[in-house]
């Protein structure tokens, strides 16, 4: 058996992390502790932004602190209204097939992603995958402490994290596929055999075609 393996924000979804934030800040438990956390994420964007460009792990972490303070029982209560919000309602045509068409060819479907590893959950029942890695909030006295327990799911750490999957499951990675929209996805895409580049930004677009890699379009919303 071999295996797939999908990022998913801009890859299966027109969404991102930054779409999950917002929804959670806007929903808070009153209206004005929502307006002050909005207005918090809204002064932190320029910092957000230039994190993006440079490092995702640091921009993971970065967006994951405005979740300081919020309670666990909060997490729960608003993950299904999230889940169709910034993933189920943001899926691109063709994803489901994309997937579909994996299975029925025996692959082992795995999602990995920068996403909270509770709404990959439900993405991956909706899907139909096997297998999920997401980021996992820290929680302290049931409240969450604005930290990601460790390893953070971005940039390298997902080539290490399928490596140890393929290995755990006993998939040859030479035989293997990866999926990915983004350039900065290129060490989880170079570790396995069968690369390919989904909705591809301009700098994945042209190492594509430097290297061969097919190149699958999902870009519009389903």
């Amino acid at each position: 058996m071999t295996a797939s393996y999908f990022d998913v924000d801009g890859t299966l979804v027109r969404t991102n992390l930054m779409h999950t934030a917002i929804y959670y800040m806007a929903n808070q438990i009153n209206p004005l502790r929502s307006a002050k956390s909005l207005a918090r994420l809204a002064l932190r964007a320029p910092q957000l932004l230039l994190s993006e460009l440079r490092d995702r792990r640091t921009f993971n972490e970065q967006l994951f602190e405005c979740f300081a303070g919020m309670s666990e029982d909060r997490l729960v209560c608003l993950a299904d209204d999230t889940y169709n919000f910034a993933m189920k309602d943001a899926l691109f045509t063709g994803a489901r097939d994309l997937i579909s068409r994996c299975k029925a060819e025996g692959q082992e479907v795995v999602l990995i992603s920068g996403a909270l590893d509770f709404l990959l959950e439900r993405l991956a029942a909706d899907l139909g995958a096997d297998h999920w890695v997401g980021n996992r909030l820290e929680i302290n006295d049931e409240h969450c402490t604005g930290k990601l327990l460790r390893p953070v799911v971005a940039g390298p750490t997902k080539a290490r994290l399928i490596v140890e999957h393929a290995r755990t499951k006993g998939h040859d990675l030479a035989e293997c596929f990866g999926y990915s929209d983004s350039y900065s996805d290129v060490p989880m895409l170079s570790v396995v055999g069968r690369p390919a580049a989904v909705n591809p930004d301009a700098a994945l677009l042209r190492l594509a075609h430097a290297y061969q890699w097919p190149v699958i379009r999902l870009d519009k919303a389903a």
